[in-house]
């Protein structure tokens, strides 16, 4: 990552692009506004399940919970003192009883111990399954985990991130900011910190600029992405390209008999969905709280704009500080004693990954936004087998977007015409908005 880091804050200006590049950049420039700002606002109806218009700050809540005792009867959000509908991995599911972890080590040890604390309470058919986010490599244990999870891991590996900047990240990344920048001012939430996710993503699959706000807009009903990816995935099998759908069409599984195979079209799709589903979402909401930490601490902004790994220590912070996602859930195998409680075979464990990674007893001033802090493990990206597959991509998406943005921008600030931004949501955590000027 050091190279990335580094190139991340003095991105060259695209010269004279080839024909294909010259397309790309100039349909990202003329993506429409109105529309990111309405696929990508937390607030709409579109992000009601997981959002559920929660606009509080849950952490001092969560402290206290957390003081009490290190697991607590009942759903993360009820215990909150929300208790509005709310369906999220491991939600509804009124029929089980419901536990909440709250410190690192409760959740710590619940993700390391997959036999115990399964990630779902069905097993996981790609073929014959519906095309869902929760049939998918993220529900999947075990070996079928393990199996699936080593097709696609090597494109997301550390070693693999000049891959995506050099093909899709940069740029999009100066596109992105030509499209506003003589504008004097912007929403970053929206024109920026969304943009730059999902043309990654899709850019990866060879989707064209035109769909890849409509691939988002799309993925509450899933069946509506296979009209774009079947073409896609067909043309891969006949002739293989430099991108991620032909990477999935070229990897092979084996089964437990031993028997190797290629991937389905079915199988491949639900890669596709998981994919679009975490690389255009979680990335989206992260540089924004990332940002607007930054921009709430204005003595951070020449660090981090002078030096890569001011920034690179100011995206984990985040990640530690607030995830998008503070909770995930897992479900009993069996009978277990588990920090105070008696869990029953059968129950769900909701995982606070956010109050986790807000443990006085792991960090001082855990409330604190603090890049300088010693470095430590959070569990923002998740942990044990789940760690987020992504992890790497979207920290060199971070760096490379936030760093481009405080070069190209030196007078960035928030903008005092516009309310400073809130981190909303209970399950999806984001910036409302996030206005600046620059001029």
């Amino acid at each position: 990552m050091a190279d990335i880091g580094a190139g991340a804050t003095h991105l060259a200006r695209p010269g004279e692009p080839s024909a294909p590049d010259a397309s790309r950049r100039g349909k990202i420039l003329a993506l429409n506004r109105e529309r990111l700002r309405e696929v990508f606002d937390l607030r709409s109806d579109a992000h009601s399940g997981s959002v559920a218009g929660y606009l509080e700050d849950p952490y001092p809540k969560w402290h206290q919970l957390r003081a009490q005792a290190p697991v607590h009867p009942g759903t993360l959000h009820e215990l909150t003192g929300f208790h509005g509908p709310v369906t999220f991995q491991g939600l509804p599911f009124e029929d089980r009883p419901h536990f909440t972890a709250l410190t690192f080590q409760a959740c710590d040890e619940a993700l390391r111990d997959e036999s115990t604390f399964a990630s779902s309470p069905l097993p996981v058919d790609l073929d014959h399954g519906d095309l869902a986010p929760l049939n998918s490599l993220l529900t999947m244990g075990g070996a079928q985990h393990r199996r699936y999870r080593a097709l696609v891991q090597p494109s997301f590996a550390q070693s693999r991130t000049p891959w995506w900047v050099d093909r899709w990240i940069a740029q999009a990344v100066d596109a992105v900011i030509d499209s506003f920048e003589a504008d004097g001012r912007a929403d970053l939430n929206s024109q920026f910190c969304a943009a730059i996710p999902v043309l990654t993503i899709t850019g990866s699959f060879g989707v064209d600029v035109d769909q890849a706000i409509y691939l988002r807009e799309v993925l509450s009903t899933p069946q509506r992405l296979l009209p774009m990816l079947e073409p896609i995935v067909a043309a891969r099998r006949e002739s293989s390209s430099d991108d991620l759908i032909s990477v999935l069409v070229d990897s092979e599984v084996t089964d437990d008999d031993g028997h190797v195979h290629k991937l389905s079209d079915a199988e491949i799709y639900s890669f596709a969905l998981l994919l679009l589903l975490a690389g255009s979402g979680t990335t989206w909401r992260q540089m924004g709280i990332t940002l607007s930490a930054l921009l709430a601490r204005t003595e951070l902004l020449e660090p981090a704009r002078r030096d890569p790994d001011v920034l690179r220590r100011a995206i984990d912070e985040s990640v530690r500080w607030c995830p998008t996602n503070p909770m995930f859930s897992r479900f009993l195998t069996r009978d277990v004693d588990f920090h105070g409680h008696r869990l029953p075979r059968g129950a769900v464990l909701h995982l606070g990954l956010g109050a986790g990674s807000r443990d006085p007893a792991r960090w001082d001033r855990p409330d604190e936004f603090d890049p300088s802090r010693p470095l430590r493990p959070s569990l923002g990206f998740g942990g044990g087998p789940h760690i987020c597959l992504g992890v790497h991509l979207a920290r060199a998406q971070m760096q490379v977007a936030i760093g481009a943005l405080l070069q190209r921008l030196p007078h960035l600030r928030m903008d005092g015409d516009h309310p400073a931004p809130r981190v909303i949501g209970m399950y999806h955590r984001g910036p409302d908005s996030l206005h600046v000027r620059f001029d």
